[in-house]
């Protein structure tokens, strides 16, 4: 590990959402063994579910932290290799602390540890991140009187069975399906969870190798999987991050599917099932979705960025379901945890039913233009926020402080402004109804927050 500073080591690691950074250099076995003892210690629990992604360096970190949680007189429950939401399947069936050794979206070079509580509840800041983090910079708790056993507990197939119970494919017109793992943990849970009779699957990279020689584990560049649509002749492609639990699909053109236009078709699946429920969604989700939900006869329920908000969110209402603007997809029947996996279920299932292509289901949700997210280096976020609030409020702008600054103008536009936590940087999103709306409202608010007057 270097020898930088114990605490800028640990202010700059654990982060408020995981535990993340180059393997060895930073991470090694030494941390992921003190990470393992501090949350045992942290949870009080009798035993912790731990599991790992594909990476190279993955097992022997899962190693050393379980030995930290055996070291303090707990069990490990060893649920071995697989996606991040096959964790929280395990988590929350056997309702127990747990652990993913994974590196998510990040290089190969890197790797992570994300934990929750029993539940499949996430650990973020404010809810035991800090208390981590705190944890760390003290002494190795002392050893228990008698160590824990290791309990193995390999129900990949176990997991498969939840989510394709959870989606009725029955009656679906045939489909091929693209699916693209990236050599990640999806090559082992596609075949499980999507295959059905009626499905040709044509899989790209399902071999498990943590290089992630083909393509890099975040969804940054998937025109493979689109080039692969597009000479099969597919219905559609999907493709997983390197941790398995995120999902980008694209239609039978090759062109992206937008989160929002998921969001919208995976509601009102959910909503068919539960009618009348809540479905929460981030405040900068595209307007075409929240449309959809009400549509459906949902609740749509604003919630601040993040997974953790959004889960807690959930929890609070009761939700059906959750989704992002970035494209993660949370769902009740999975402890409201994020799984992309039942997204493309529900996505396939929609598609089998309707008779309809992808890039039709996805053109009904194409209503208002979006500038997408904009960052803007700016040398004080906060002073950027207040110059937007003082532009925005002389104006007449009703403005609400969910999550930074959001404004929604009397045409029914909106922008949100907020500091991302990233460093000096302020991110903008901006929505309209039409491009050049949109594109007078983003411009507007762009020189609002570069703008060097008071």
């Amino acid at each position: 590990m270097t020898t930088e500073p114990e605490d800028d080591l640990y202010d700059r690691i654990v982060t408020p959402h995981d535990i993340r950074g180059l393997f060895r250099a930073e991470l090694d076995p030494g941390l992921a063994y003190r990470t393992g003892a501090a949350f045992t210690e942290l949870t009080g629990a009798g035993a912790v579910v731990v599991a790992h992604d594909t990476r190279g360096s993955s097992p022997l970190l899962a190693d050393a932290f379980g030995q930290g949680v055996l070291d303090q007189g707990a069990d490990v429950v060893d649920a071995g290799l697989g996606p991040t939401d096959y964790l929280h399947y395990v988590s929350g069936r056997l309702d127990l602390p747990g652990a993913m050794i994974t590196g998510g979206a990040a290089p190969a070079a890197y790797n992570g540890i994300r934990l929750c509580r029993a539940g499949a509840v996430t650990v973020d800041e404010g809810t035991g991140m800090e208390l981590l983090r705190h944890r760390l910079r003290r002494p190795r708790p002392p050893f228990a009187d008698h160590p824990g056993s290791v309990l193995p507990a390999r129900v990949l197939t176990d997991y498969a069975a939840h989510l394709r119970g959870l989606v009725d494919l029955t009656g679906i017109r045939p489909l091929k399906v693209v699916v693209d793992a990236g050599n990640g943990t999806a090559g082992l849970s596609a075949p499980l969870v999507l295959s059905h009779p009626s499905i040709e699957l044509v899989p790209l990279h399902f071999a498990p190798d943590g290089t992630f020689p083909h393509r890099a584990p975040d969804l940054t560049d998937v025109s493979g999987l689109q080039e692969a649509v597009r000479e099969s002749g597919a219905d559609a492609g999907l493709a997983f991050d390197g941790g398995g639990d995120r999902v980008l699909a694209v239609d039978e053109r090759g062109a992206v599917v937008p989160p929002a236009a998921v969001i919208a078709l995976v509601a009102g699946r959910e909503l068919a099932r539960r009618p009348g429920a809540a479905v929460v969604h981030d405040l900068i989700t595209a307007g075409c979705a929240i449309d959809a939900i009400r549509e459906a006869g949902g609740i749509p329920v604003r919630s601040r960025v993040g997974p953790a908000a959004i889960k807690a969110l959930m929890a609070e209402q009761d939700a059906a379901f959750g989704g992002s603007h970035c494209g993660r997809y949370y769902f009740r029947d999975l402890w409201y945890a994020e799984t992309g996996m039942l997204a493309a279920l529900h996505l396939l299932a929609e598609l089998g039913d309707s008779g309809r292509e992808l890039s039709e289901l996805a053109a009904r949700h194409d209503r208002y233009a979006s500038s997408g997210s904009i960052d803007v280096p700016v040398p004080d976020p906060l002073a950027a926020l207040q110059r937007v609030v003082r532009h925005f409020a002389a104006r007449g702008t009703a403005l609400d402080h969910l999550d930074g600054v959001t404004g929604e103008l009397a045409d029914g536009a909106w922008f949100n402004v907020r500091a991302p936590g990233t460093g000096p940087v302020v991110r903008v999103n901006v929505e309209a109804g039409t491009v050049a709306a949109m594109g007078r409202l983003r411009d507007r608010v762009l020189d609002v927050v570069v703008s060097a007057g008071p």
